[in-house]
């Protein structure tokens, strides 16, 4: 019974990653056609375009999944997808910041609220907690691509504004315009780089202890899993050892 009882636990959680797996490339098909219907549907011509699927081959999503979603963009009658932004409050006063894609505002801001008052969190206006984070451009490499001299020499040189190395990887920023711009020269010197984006990030963290972080855990979670939501950020500060009892599987 105890070999059973295993085994059904691992086709459990095999099921749950699959589906969020599907989830996964459902969302990046998403802002996939999104880019190429808001700009060319040529990602040497269409920056946001490219970043879409460079994040989808960083999550190994085939070649046939992106080629269809960047069909879908060109095609009449095809599903047009609204940015919107939430923003709000977690537990311990944790600012957050949701952005979503949809083709129903009233649908997914329902949800947003809902998910927000569930966790013991509150939904706030446009611009209520914006001010806590930087909007920037940043652009990753794997560790293995220069070493943290190198990376900040080159960084410095294509103009961005600050790189963090840890041993993850290396992180270059820089301002939302220009992020195409310095990335084109990184990739220059290093080769392709393993993500591009815009996002947002804490001007200064909350320290909240294991409770409050269990709690702020699950209202991500519950927003990262709604479709319409893309990406969810916080400002929250959580020790290592807490953070990987809370995520461990």
């Amino acid at each position: 019974m105890a070999g059973h009882s295993k085994f059904k636990n691992i086709q459990f959680r095999k099921g749950a990653q699959d589906k969020k797996r599907a989830k996964l490339f459902s969302k990046l098909a998403r802002e996939i056609t999104t880019a190429a219907k808001l700009g060319l549907p040529d990602p040497a011509m269409n920056p946001r375009l490219r970043s879409a699927i460079q994040a989808a081959r960083g999550q190994n999503m085939p070649n046939d999944n992106i080629d269809r979603a960047i069909k879908k963009s060109q095609e009449a009658g095809g599903d047009n997808y609204e940015e919107v932004r939430y923003e709000g409050f977690g537990v311990a006063g944790v600012a957050s910041i949701v952005e979503a894609l949809t083709d129903n505002r009233n649908r997914t801001a329902s949800e947003v609220r809902s998910i927000f008052s569930k966790h013991g969190g509150n939904l706030g206006e446009t611009g209520a907690v914006s001010f806590n984070f930087d909007r920037l451009g940043a652009i990753q490499f794997d560790p293995d691509k220069a070493s943290a001299d190198d990376m900040l020499e080159a960084a410095v040189d294509a103009g961005a504004d600050d790189v963090e190395t840890t041993d993850d990887g290396h992180t270059v920023y820089c301002t939302p315009d220009e992020l195409h711009q310095v990335g084109k020269a990184l990739e220059e010197r290093f080769g392709e780089a393993a993500a591009m984006q815009i996002l947002w990030r804490p001007k200064l963290d909350v320290p909240i202890d294991e409770e409050a972080g269990e709690k702020l855990l699950r209202m991500i979670d519950a927003l990262e899993d709604s479709d319409d939501v893309q990406q969810v950020y916080a400002n929250f500060d959580l020790s290592e050892e807490v953070l990987q009892k809370l995520t461990a599987a």
